[in-house]
């Protein structure tokens, strides 16, 4: 009988991150039809100033309870250093445009984000990237194009806020990949909310001040707290836990839900351009996920052949 290896855990560990993936996307996107709703009684920095005070409340509670507070001086680890400064630019960015778009064109915007992670994993890690996903990468960013559609009716120069979020948050995927793995998930998400509510509450006045809380506004806040806190935990996780060709997909998931919420929330009803663009991204980004995969198993099966006796 042969010794199990690693490979004979990816299908559980894929699964896994699969899964943590979906239950992450839900979370945020219902986080970002919060902040929408919240965006006509305060600004944007409020929102993020009170959702991580909220978050704090939480997080304090487990630290005590696992006893598992670190020293910050862990926090100066340059992986997460980068992952937080990349996750409070891509959330000023996206707030930015997910206050003045359509919750669902914001999000198909996003959805390109799986390629600009094969993109900059080929660009700045040394990751070999062949011709077919060269193309679907282009035909991705042809996508975004459309939705965006320059020059053209209906452009918002908001739309180039959530396409900035895009390459913010695809550096901070890329970090989160160099991460030590001694280093707990629950210590990067405190990190990550400790900086970007420090960001919200020195741009909550330049961006208008602060607002008096309804108790709506409170109740709202301290929901969204919780779902940013579990879909930070979710994607930390699951990047973490398999092949990311094989969990990134999941990430398409928030844009169904982001379609629906749009919908039954905010009456949005997503055009003929916004479709075809998403389509597009996401047959690029599936089409990518499919070639990593399948070269991975070629990979694999080089590396476990056994070569016959005697040779």
């Amino acid at each position: 009988m042969r010794p199990s290896s690693d490979s004979d855990l990816h299908p559980q560990s894929n699964l896994r991150g699969s899964l943590f993936m979906a239950v992450g996307m839900a979370s945020f996107t219902i986080n970002d039809a919060i902040t929408k709703e919240m965006s006509s009684e305060m600004n944007f920095g409020q929102v993020m100033l009170m959702r991580g005070v909220f978050a704090m409340l939480l997080m304090a509670a487990l630290f005590l309870r696992q006893s598992r507070v670190r020293k910050l001086s862990s926090a100066m680890v340059k992986p997460i250093a980068l992952r937080v400064a990349a996750e409070v630019a891509g959330t000023i960015a996206f707030l930015t445009a997910i206050v003045h778009l359509p919750l669902a064109n914001t999000a198909a915007i996003f959805q390109a984000l799986p390629l600009a992670v094969t993109l900059g994993a080929a660009l700045f890690l040394g990751e070999a990237v062949g011709w077919r996903r060269w193309l679907a990468i282009s035909a991705g960013f042809i996508g975004v194009l459309v939705i965006i559609r320059p020059g053209l009716v209906g452009f918002s120069q908001f739309s180039l806020y959530a396409l900035l979020s895009v390459v913010f948050f695809a550096v901070r995927d890329l970090a989160t990949r160099r991460i030590p793995a001694q280093v707990p998930s629950i210590f990067v998400t405190f990190v990550t909310t400790v900086a970007v509510m420090v960001m919200g509450g020195l741009i909550l006045f330049p961006l208008g001040g602060w607002t008096p809380l309804s108790g709506k506004g409170v109740a709202l806040l301290a929901l969204a707290a919780v779902l940013v806190l579990i879909g930070y935990q979710c994607v930390i996780i699951a990047l973490r836990s398999g092949d990311i060709s094989a969990i990134a997909p999941f990430r398409y998931t928030a844009l169904l839900w982001a379609i629906l919420l749009g919908y039954l929330v905010f009456g949005d009803v997503p055009d003929a351009m916004m479709t075809t663009g998403a389509a597009i991204i996401v047959l690029s980004g599936l089409y990518t996920f499919h070639r990593e995969r399948k070269l991975a198993r070629l990979v694999a099966a080089s590396a476990s052949a056994v070569p016959p006796e005697g040779v």
